[in-house]
């Protein structure tokens, strides 16, 4: 059983900047494949991003390549996602989850993919 929790949405204008954290507990982190999801309002989940066990694969949307960046912190059991130069269309409630069977190498980018998921957090641009 792997629990997570996101911290760091809120409120910002647009080409402002946002950090969202994931911190997880229970389970063994470095086994896990992780990555970031987003649903806006009258849209389904999407995949923002998502990074392999090691950190060294990783995973953008096409709408948010060069923007932002995932990393994680095997030993702190955190994922990250740092947002920059963020838009309107970013607006969004941001979602954490963990694939507890992925292989070393492997990036998942389906919500299928992914066993567990924290409870979001939102994030608003105003433009």
């Amino acid at each position: 059983q792997v629990q997570l929790r996101e911290s760091g949405g809120g409120l910002v204008q647009a080409g402002a900047s946002l950090r969202l954290s994931c911190a997880a507990s229970g389970g063994t982190f470095n086994r896990c494949a992780m990555g970031w999801f987003r649903q806006a309002p009258g849209k389904e989940r999407e995949i923002v991003a998502a990074i392999n066990r090691n950190g060294r694969n990783t995973y953008y949307a096409d709408s948010v390549k060069g923007r932002f960046t995932i990393s994680r912190d095997n030993d702190k059991k955190s994922v990250y996602l740092q947002m920059n130069n963020l838009e309107s269309e970013d607006t969004a409630v941001y979602y954490c989850a963990a694939d507890v069977n992925a292989i070393l190498l492997t990036v998942p980018a389906t919500a299928n993919d992914y066993d567990y998921w924290g409870q979001g957090t939102q994030v608003t641009v105003s433009s």
